[in-house]
């Protein structure tokens, strides 16, 4: 069991640390219709996060799926060179980022301040104008169709389906890691819901916060998914 949940921290981490997921979320909690549109976007996403993982877990219980102890060496070389490889991308863009801030920094007239400041895609500018059901549906596709979200998901299904763990504790560690995944939505709403119009300078913080940290968020989500590639390579070639 100890093993299991130590494996679950780094896909775990990977989905808590979704800058785009946030920013959506902050942008529908600053709508017309916050709280209808930040619910609505708490389900779709609630949703994604049970089904995605669930239908992971219950494919591989289904074929019978345990990791072989005895994988061969190449396939853990190639874990290798592919966890080499985001960690290089992680500093990349870190440090592309970083070239951002400081031109921003050092602009001098307000076009050259928008020329340097990070661009956010059209849509997400858009979800102002969004109902809730389209919101429902943003928060379940913006986790589905995100390649890093749904992995992890998958990642942590592997990893419950193929531990040698009974079924109940199997079932206990999926629903605490769907809850961790949904955690960082869920805080967010329920601070709205319970705040409603005071939450709004903290909101526009977070958004402002978020907007300039982006290249650290989306550093920090590559390192995880490198370090957990990193982990798994070097258990392979120790094994």
């Amino acid at each position: 069991m100890t093993a299991l949940i130590a494996g679950l921290i780094a896909p775990a981490l990977g989905m808590v640390l979704s800058p785009l997921a946030i920013m959506a979320l902050v942008a529908e909690l600053l709508s017309k219709r916050n709280r209808a549109n930040g619910v609505a976007y708490l389900i779709g996403w609630s949703l994604a996060v049970v089904v995605i993982l669930g239908a992971s877990v219950a494919v591989f219980t289904a074929i019978d799926f345990h990791p072989d102890p005895n994988t061969p060496t190449w396939t853990a070389l190639v874990r290798l060179v592919i966890a080499l490889g985001l960690i290089a991308t992680a500093v990349w863009v870190f440090r592309r980022g970083g070239k951002d801030l400081r031109r921003m920094s050092t602009a001098s007239t307000p076009s050259e301040v928008a020329a340097a400041a990070p661009q956010l895609p059209g849509w997400l500018q858009k979800i102002g104008e969004f109902t809730p059901a389209r919101s429902l549906a943003l928060g379940f596709g913006i986790f589905a169709v995100n390649p890093v979200d749904a992995s992890c998901a998958i990642i942590a299904g592997i990893d419950i389906a193929g531990a040698p763990v009974t079924f109940g504790a199997g079932a206990v560690v999926a629903v605490v890691f769907a809850a961790v995944g949904i955690a960082p939505i869920a805080v967010p709403v329920c601070f709205v819901l319970a705040r409603g119009e005071r939450a709004e300078p903290l909101l526009q913080g977070l958004r402002t916060w978020i907007a300039g940290h982006t290249n650290v968020l989306n550093a920090a989500l590559i390192l995880v998914i490198g370090a957990l590639q990193l982990q798994k390579a070097i258990s392979g070639l120790l094994s």
